[in-house]
């Protein structure tokens, strides 16, 4: 899986949250409350789709995107980036932190 960004993770939160969600609702529930224009957050919704994070499909006529990747893939994906990053991969060193 290609890492999400934080800003990223913002969309994906929405449609984990939500479900199939089109681009205006996108905006609202993530553009709105970080004072993200509606151009922001297509982009991030575009690097998601070119990531494989999301798929768009067609549903009453509008385009809706849904997640390719579970929130539970991202969490672990994450917690294992970091544990690498600051741990060398070991999890006893973390604990002990």
């Amino acid at each position: 899986m290609a890492k999400i960004s934080a800003a990223e993770s913002q969309v994906m939160e929405a449609v984990w949250r939500e479900g199939p969600l089109a681009a205006d609702e996108i905006v609202a529930k993530v553009g709105e409350p970080q004072s993200w224009g509606e151009a922001t957050v297509k982009t991030l919704i575009n690097r998601l789709l070119k990531k494989k994070a999301l798929a768009s499909e067609r549903q009453d006529g509008r385009t809706r995107y849904r997640a390719l990747v579970t929130r539970e893939d991202y969490v672990q994906g994450e917690s294992q980036g970091l544990l690498d990053r600051l741990f060398g991969g070991e999890l006893a060193p973390l604990v002990a932190h």
